[in-house]
């Protein structure tokens, strides 16, 4: 579970990094309101990894989509384009 700190609490950089070694992942606060994240490496890897595993997904249901109900030629989506 991700810690949640002030952002003034970075005065006292090591112990925002203990927690981060702990949880994974801090979040830092303003006011009150959400304004940063602090992770490790293995949760950034992580992260690249579920963001880059969720586009290989969105191409492949567009490609099964594609050959499912044709694909557009070049000429018509140039044409498409230049409408929007």
């Amino acid at each position: 579970m991700p810690a949640i700190r002030s952002v003034s609490d970075l005065r006292n950089d090591n112990e925002v990094l203990k927690e981060v070694d702990q949880s994974g992942m801090v979040y830092l606060t303003r006011n009150g309101s959400g304004v940063y994240a602090i992770m490790s490496i293995r949760e950034a890897d992580e992260y690249e990894r579920l963001k880059a595993t969720h586009g290989l997904s969105v191409l492949d249901r567009a490609k099964r989509r594609a050959e499912r109900e044709g694909w557009i030629d070049e000429e018509k989506n140039v044409k498409v384009m230049a409408l929007s």
